[in-house]
Formats: structure tokens, C-alpha cells, sequence
């Protein structure tokens, strides 16, 4: 494991993306507040609900936190991951964000960044440049600056159930494209779905479609159009899509997926539902969690479809996962402080239990990492590029805009020449 993270770092260091955006100054510090019996506040808003594979990772960092903590008063609210979406750009708009916050990188938090409403962590940071890489902070850089904290990095996986597979012919998860497309197709003769897909969560969709166009245009290509280096009027995007929605329309996905939640989605898969399942990769925590149905998955990259565009070790995912403070905290010193803490803890522990690979360094005893997170630590290790999550990648408006038409695909209201001829008019 060492050697394979230790690849993955070097990776990492040449890959993530970097300069995301523009920053802004600290200014000058609120007045603190406190509680009455003189413990300072700290607030915090995250996504780690209790259906979130990373829910105890938190539980254990917060109780670390508040043992090693006396002096502050620590509190904390989950919220559902879309419903999160909208409810902090809305604080960041009122004005009325919690001390620390849970977001995802680059544009996304770039955003914020841009208004002016983050904190700068470089000097809290700094404490930290031994166990926390640099390459890792890339994401969260913005004209130099750092404004993040990331806690663990992960990938798209394409999950099989085995059993499923086994049951039409087939030992280990097909490699190419071709005995991929023949192994569904199998599994559709013998009755069995080959995919599951949350269609009214729209990123869900993604993990699918950012797939089938990577390995048919190549990681750089995608990139490029992602950070608005290239238009979407882009040919081999369009024949991507088509492929990807014949998948759609050929009975390769559930088709009550439309109006079932990835929690659903998922549960139906552990359940044998589904011989596929392509999400993050902190899914190896909730499979790991599951004696019964832990021994028949496995996970590996999706294959590659244009070889001479793309190959393998070209993957969807990244440092992504982020805790930031408020430049409006009347706590920022000290909310930075417990939020580098934070991230460090919750890397350790979700790491430990399977919920993606750390941004920080490892410690202490990591024997216990489960099989599933140890496959995509090799995976990773072998990566030849990394192109962030689309909706993380994307400004705020572009990423509205992209996410409508990937629900409209899956929908079925427009084909790849309407995706790209809708995405360049929209966006660029």
C-alpha cells in the first residue's frame, strides 16, 4: 500500500489542476463571539448525513476534536447532498455562512473565492506542509493562495456484482469495450439489468456519461473543455453521448431509475439487482460494512472505447472533498485551526474506513483498509490523468447549464448533436 500511495501522490502532483480561479484578501477580522461560559463558538455545515459513507469519519474526527478542545464549543448540522447545493450558496449570498463549511473544489469553491467570502489558510497551512502534500492542494489554490482543507480523494469505479456476472459467463470484469457491451448484453438475455442510475440525481448520471466520453475523447481533451480551454462543439463528444444513450434506449439501465434516489439505486445493487453500479469510489466503506455482499464485488476503471484518444489510467475523479472557513467568522484564526484538524482526522478515519484514498498523509496502524479501497489505491496508482468531477470543475452557471442537458440525454430530449449544439450556445 505504501508503494501504491506513494505512486499516487507523484501522480497526483503532476495531474491536479491548479490556479482555479481568483482570490481575495482576509481584510480585517470580525469581533470574536462566545458562549456564555466562555467556550468559543465554532459552527460547521457538511454533507456527511447518515445515510453518507463518510458519516462516521466525522463522528470520530468531532469527538477528537471536542476532547482536544476544551475551549470551544463545537456544533455541527449534515445536510442532503443537493439540498446542500443550494442552501450554501445562499448563505454565501445572505452573508451568513457557518465558521467552517464542507464544499468541493476548484470552481466551486473558486466561486466563493471570487466573492470574496472564504478564508485565506495559508499560514494555518503552512503548520501542516509535512503531512499535508502540496500536490493535493491544487484544487483549492486560487492566484497562489490556499483556501481549502481536503480531506480524502476519490475516483469513479465501476462496481460489478459478481455473482450476477459469473451467472452468464464471465470470471472477472470485462477489459475492453467490446466483451464489456457483450457481457450486458448477456446479462439482458438472462434477465438480469446491467446498470442502476439515480436519473433524478443528476450527477449520478455523470459518473456514466464523463466515463463514456473520457475513454472516447481522452482525459485532456475533456479537461480542457471543462475549464473552458475548448467549446463543447466538439464531434467526438457528440458521438460519445449517442453511445452512452443507446446504452440508455438498448435496456442496459433500470428503467424506474428515473424516480429512485442513488441511496435506492445503490441499496437495489447490494440487493443483486444490478450486475453494475458506477459511482465514487467512497462506496468501498458501505460495500466493506456489508459481510454478505462484500465477497461478490470488485471494482475497476470503465474500459477504453477510443484507443487512440484514450487509455487506461485516465480517470474521473480527484482531490475534491474540502473544508473552508469564513471570511465572515468572528472565529476565522481559530476555525482554521480546527478545520486543518478536522481534515486531517477525517482523512484518517475515512480512510481507514474505506471511504477513498487520503489527501493527507498516512498514519498510524492501515492494516485494516479493506480490499475494495486497496484495488483502487492501485488503480490510482497507475493513473495516467485525473479530470475532476464536471459539476465540481465547472463555474456555477456553466455547471447548471451542463447538468441540464445531461438529465435531458438520459431523458431521452436530446441526442449528442443537441448536447453539444444546446452546451456551446449556453455555455460558449
Amino acid at each position: 500500500m505504501k508503494k501504491y500511495l506513494a505512486m499516487l501522490l507523484a501522480v497526483v502532483m503532476v495531474l491536479s489542476l491548479a490556479g482555479c480561479g481568483k482570490s481575495g484578501s482576509n481584510g480585517g477580522a470580525a469581533s470574536n463571539g462566545g458562549s456564555s461560559d466562555g467556550k468559543t463558538k465554532i459552527t460547521m455545515w457538511c454533507i456527511a448525513t447518515e445515510s453518507d459513507s463518510n458519516r462516521h469519519a466525522y463522528e470520530q474526527a468531532i469527538a477528537d476534536i471536542k476532547a482536544n478542545h476544551p475551549e470551544i464549543e463545537f456544533t455541527w448540522e449534515a445536510i442532503e447532498n443537493e439540498t446542500y447545493k443550494t442552501k450554501i450558496k445562499s448563505a454565501v449570498a445572505a452573508n451568513e455562512l457557518p465558521d467552517i463549511f464542507f464544499t468541493w473544489a476548484c470552481a466551486f469553491l473558486g466561486d466563493f473565492v471570487n466573492q470574496d467570502k472564504v478564508y485565506c489558510l495559508d499560514d494555518t497551512l503552512a503548520k501542516y506542509k509535512n503531512e499535508l502534500p502540496e500536490n493535493m492542494l491544487g484544487n483549492t489554490t486560487y492566484d497562489g493562495k490556499h483556501y481549502g482543507v481536503p480531506t480524502t480523494m476519490n475516483i469513479v469505479g465501476l462496481f460489478a456484482n459478481m455473482d450476477l456476472l459469473k451467472q452468464v459467463g464471465y470470471d472477472e470484469i470485462p477489459g475492453t469495450y467490446d466483451e464489456f457491451i457483450a457481457c450486458c448484453d448477456a446479462l439482458k438475455a438472462a434477465g438480469i439489468i446491467p446498470f442502476g442510475c439515480a436519473g433524478g440525481e443528476t450527477w449520478c448520471v455523470t459518473e456514466y456519461l464523463e466515463s463514456v466520453i473520457e475513454k472516447s475523447i481522452g482525459a485532456d481533451a475533456l479537461n480542457d473543455i471543462f475549464l473552458g480551454r475548448s467549446t463543447w462543439d466538439n464531434a467526438e463528444v457528440a458521438a460519445a453521448v449517442d453511445r452512452f444513450q443507446g446504452m440508455v434506449n438498448n435496456g442496459y439501465f433500470d428503467p424506474a431509475g428515473a424516480s429512485l434516489s442513488n441511496d435506492e439505486i445503490k441499496a437495489n445493487f447490494i440487493d443483486g439487482r444490478y450486475a453494475f453500479y458506477m459511482n465514487g469510489t467512497w462506496n468501498c466503506a458501505d460495500f466493506a460494512a456489508n459481510a454478505d455482499f462484500f465477497p461478490k464485488v470488485k471494482v475497476a476503471e470503465f474500459p477504453v472505447i477510443n484507443s487512440s484518444s484514450a487509455k487506461l489510467g485516465q480517470l474521473i475523479g480527484g482531490p475534491s472533498d474540502t473544508l473552508a472557513v469564513a471570511k465572515s467568522s468572528p472565529n476565522a484564526e481559530k476555525a482554521a485551526e480546527i478545520a486543518a484538524e478536522l481534515g486531517k482526522l477525517i482523512c484518517h478515519y475515512g480512510y481507514l474506513d474505506g471511504c477513498g484514498l487520503p489527501a493527507w498523509t498516512p498514519y498510524g496502524d492501515t492494516s485494516s483498509v479493506n480490499e475494495l479501497t486497496q484495488t483502487v489505491a492501485e488503480i490510482c496508482g497507475k493513473a495516467d490523468a485525473y479530470v475532476l468531477f464536471g459539476d465540481t470543475a465547472m463555474s456555477a452557471d456553466d455547471k447548471d447549464k451542463y447538468l441540464e442537458f445531461v438529465a435531458k440525454v438520459y431523458g431521452g430530449e436530446v441526442d449528442g448533436a443537441g448536447f453539444i449544439s444546446g452546451l456551446k450556445e449556453a455555455i460558449r
